[in-house]
């Protein structure tokens, strides 16, 4: 199966409104930025991939799956962040919320334990296995979703504003573990900084994609639009 995000001619329409429209484009880059205004469509863009939003119109395929046909399949290799990771922490401890996101796996306690455990160690949690997960800072529980996502290890991972509620030692440390990512990573994001290694970057305003290129390109026109 092929790695690349592909969107044909996309519209979407929430009722009379238009959010996306007639987006094309083949994302095959490893680290992929989307910026925007709010209200611009890029959070609804980046929904399309695990098919949490579906195109009114168009296709959107990922990992050679179509999203109308096969979303469960893609859930399965796409792992999704959002914003503010108390909507995702769902289990009173750590350790159980990461082992949460493998209970449809089957494995046995031995395998689950121990997929926790290097997940936690590998994201900087192992000391914060037994707390209480509402208790950690918002740096902490950016990196315990990331955890839950990761600890399932999706092929493609899409981030929603991963550091609009952090202060900027914790931004700093997403954009670090982003980099060392071996996965594809699509990041939709105000924080132009955390984009400027990235591979790629593109720019929607009122429902389609007006910049493509490189983030000093992309960001440029981006900065331009805003001004």
């Amino acid at each position: 199966m092929t790695d690349a995000i592909e969107f044909a001619d996309v519209h979407v329409r929430f009722g009379e409104r238009e959010v996306l429209r007639g987006i094309t484009a083949s994302l095959p880059e490893r680290r992929i930025g989307v910026v925007g205004a709010n209200g611009s469509g890029k959070s609804t863009l980046a929904r399309l991939i695990n098919g949490l939003a579906l195109p009114t119109s168009g296709s959107v395929n990922v990992l050679g799956l179509d999203t109308r046909r096969d979303a469960a399949k893609i859930r399965r290799g796409v792992g999704f962040v959002f914003t503010d990771p108390d909507a995702q922490i769902v289990m009173p401890t750590v350790a159980e919320d990461v082992a949460f996101s493998l209970r449809r796996k089957g494995l046995p306690r031995e395998e689950v334990d121990r997929r926790v455990g290097e997940t936690l160690a590998r994201y900087g949690l192992a000391g914060h296995a037994d707390h209480p997960a509402h208790h950690l800072s918002g740096g902490q529980k950016q990196l315990l979703a990331l955890c839950s996502v990761m600890v399932l290890e999706p092929r493609i991972i899409v981030m929603d504003e991963p550091t609009t509620l952090l202060d900027l030692r914790h931004s700093r440390q997403v954009g670090a573990l982003l980099r060392d990512l071996p996965q594809q990573v699509l990041v939709v994001t105000h924080d132009l900084p955390l984009l400027e290694d990235f591979d790629r970057v593109l720019v929607i305003d009122d429902g389609r994609v007006v910049a493509d290129g490189t983030p000093r390109e992309a960001i440029g026109h981006y900065r331009k639009l805003m001004a």
